[in-house]
């Protein structure tokens, strides 16, 4: 798994590229409490991310909270169907805005 950054106006972009699990999460994680730090709006691309596993939920959990502490926004954009569906079962998809799907 690869995360890209991309800075927009007032916001951060991350690109998520390959599968988020056990072992990728953390780098997730990371990837998204960094950009916290350098602004209160983060976007992650899910575009190029066909699988999500538990580990990965705690990372957008983490990401949520974060960005309600702060009071910004985090979103989720170009979510595939197959992680759409893993958060629809897990209820994530009422927690974390997902602004559109593939």
């Amino acid at each position: 798994m690869n995360v890209t950054e991309t800075k927009g106006e007032g916001m951060i972009q991350l690109a998520v590229s390959g599968n988020v699990d056990t072992n990728t999460a953390p780098r997730l994680q990371s990837a998204v409490l960094t950009a916290f730090q350098k602004t209160s709006n983060v976007v992650l691309d899910m575009g190029q991310c066909p699988y999500l596993s538990s580990a990965g939920l705690r990372a957008l959990l983490i990401g949520q909270k974060t960005a309600s502490s702060k009071g910004g926004t985090f979103r989720l954009c170009n979510v595939q169907e197959s992680v759409m569906k893993v958060l629809q079962m897990t209820k994530f998809d009422k927690v974390l805005t997902v602004d559109n799907v593939l």
